[in-house]
């Protein structure tokens, strides 16, 4: 793969994910957030099985270690980012992306429970920088925590636990299962928890759910920013592994941001941008190995 598409690839999947965020906003506006999750994941699981079966062999999960990532990924991965959708309906979309920053910080604490792996000093030093960065962004507070939106932005954040604890979960599994095929049942599974707990909410389609901004919003998550989205993250992932594609989520609230002032017209305020830049350092020093190796890739240069 050439440079040039690389960079292109990248930018591409920055703007099919930071524009999810605005769509979420959008379709809120006419849709229930937990049946509107569902069928986002219904349209892309059928988009990425259909591919999985056509392109796949042994593209049914049969192995133990496989149905167990699934079920993981779905409930959690997948099943969890009902909470962004509820979340969203008082957070704006750029902070709701501003937030997702963290994922890798508490995929690392996840990983320490659950997968026994050791976390440094230094390391440790920058996820405390990055909820602390968080923690600009949701600036609950104490004594009211339900209040504003901050219980938006905290479900975001419950969001944020829950998806890392189901990437963490599919690592753990050890899954043999071409990725395609894992993250379309993923979303298949995931699609009847939100549908689930959608029908036990009580959550019913309206007349609402035809208007052409909710289904725009609808097949734009499902076909654009789900099922192609990570065909092109798998991509990336297979050609430049797990570091690089995480930097994608460090475009993603930039972009987010834009199209949520442009489109939207919401305000970004000082404090949330100085908490974005804390996630960032966090994250850069949680991870700076991984970045030393690849500089040192980038320049011929190897990390000691």
């Amino acid at each position: 793969m050439s440079r040039s598409l690389d960079v292109s690839l990248f930018l591409v999947l920055a703007v099919l994910w930071g524009f999810s965020f605005p769509a979420i906003s959008v379709g809120l506006e006419s849709l229930p957030p937990l049946l509107f999750a569902a069928v986002r994941y219904d349209i892309a699981a059928v988009i990425l099985l259909t591919y999985a079966a056509l392109r796949v062999d042994d593209w049914v999960p049969t192995r133990r270690n496989d149905l167990v990532a699934v079920v993981g990924g779905g409930v959690f991965l997948i099943g969890g980012n009902g909470l962004l959708f509820i979340g969203q309906q008082t957070v704006p979309s750029g902070i709701a992306a501003i937030i997702q920053g963290l994922v890798p910080i508490v995929t690392a604490l996840w990983a320490i429970v659950l997968l026994g792996e050791r976390l440094s000093p230094l390391g440790a030093v920058g996820a405390a920088i990055g909820f602390f960065g968080v923690g600009l962004v949701v600036q609950p507070d104490p004594s009211n925590l339900l209040g504003g939106d901050a219980a938006g932005r905290l479900l975001v954040v419950g969001q944020v636990c829950s998806v890392a604890l189901g990437g963490v979960l599919i690592q753990r599994a050890g899954p043999t299962i071409e990725r395609a095929s894992l993250v379309g049942w993923s979303m298949f599974v995931g699609g009847i928890v939100l549908h689930t707990v959608s029908f036990g909410a009580g959550e019913f389609p309206s007349p609402d759910v035809l208007v052409p901004t909710a289904v725009g919003a609808v097949i734009y998550l499902g076909v654009f920013a789900t099922a192609i989205a990570f065909l092109i993250y798998f991509r990336v992932l297979e050609e430049h592994g797990a570091f690089e594609a995480a930097l994608i989520g460090y475009l993603v609230p930039i972009v987010a941001t834009i199209a949520g002032v442009v489109l939207l017209d919401e305000t970004v305020g000082a404090m949330t941008i100085a908490g974005f830049g804390l996630v960032v350092v966090g994250f850069a020093l949680l991870k700076r190995r991984s970045i030393a190796d690849a500089v040192g890739t980038a320049t011929g240069v190897g990390s000691p």
